[in-house]
């Protein structure tokens, strides 16, 4: 579990094709290492990380690079926008939750649910994006909720659900620490939604008033 603020920013050092589909993904964590809050080691192996909202498992450690290797499987491919990184790439990077975590963020599970585009960004007056997600997650898309976009926990700044799109707007030190600030129109980025409103709008649809599996 992790909670949507990020430690630090990574590089990917490379990227290998890997059998059935699949990718060998190495990325620089050393400013992951850097964070100071809690006093990071270096990843034990089978440790959880969240690389740009996707919980990874570290399979590879090189500790004296700075480096840890993933193994990331043609269905985390496919639902995600880990297949379009390559050498030198910026992923943003959070460790898993310890119990003595301070929980600034939201629950995140790391489990990216669809890709979304970005429409259109607006830099006057303050950095604001309009985002597309794919259509069925939009009813767990709660105006001034929570989401994770690239990993990012954010708050929903507008909602509109007919036309199929939510705003979020960032913060200097948002723009700085992460990723989302090269985001551009038409870049696609990983989509999280809050896993509280994702249970509600599951159990209301499948076991609420009027459904038959009740």
């Amino acid at each position: 579990m992790f909670t949507g603020i990020i430690q630090g920013t990574g590089r990917v050092v490379r990227t290998a094709s890997s059998a059935e589909g699949g990718l060998e993904l190495s990325v620089d964590v050393r400013e992951l290492l850097d964070s100071s809050e809690p006093a990071a080691s270096f990843p034990a192996h089978g440790a959880s990380i969240c690389v740009s909202g996707c919980c990874l498992t570290a399979a590879r450690l090189d500790p004296e690079a700075g480096e840890v290797g993933f193994d990331v499987i043609a269905e985390t491919l496919r639902c995600t926008t880990l297949g379009g990184l390559s050498e030198g790439s910026k992923v943003n990077l959070e460790a898993s939750v310890q119990p003595t975590t301070r929980m600034d963020g939201h629950i995140v599970q790391g489990h990216i649910e669809g890709l979304g585009e970005v429409l259109s960004i607006e830099t006057q007056g303050q950095w604001v994006a309009r985002i597309r997600p794919p259509a069925g997650l939009m009813p767990a898309i709660v105006p001034k909720g929570s989401i994770a976009v690239e990993g990012v926990s954010l708050t929903l700044a507008a909602v509109d659900v007919a036309d199929g799109w939510f705003e979020m707007a960032l913060i200097p030190t948002t723009l700085d620490l992460t990723t989302l600030g090269g985001l551009k129109p038409g870049s696609m980025v990983n989509i999280e939604t809050d896993i509280m409103a994702r249970t509600a709008v599951h159990w209301l649809a499948h076991f609420g008033p009027g459904t038959s599996s009740r």
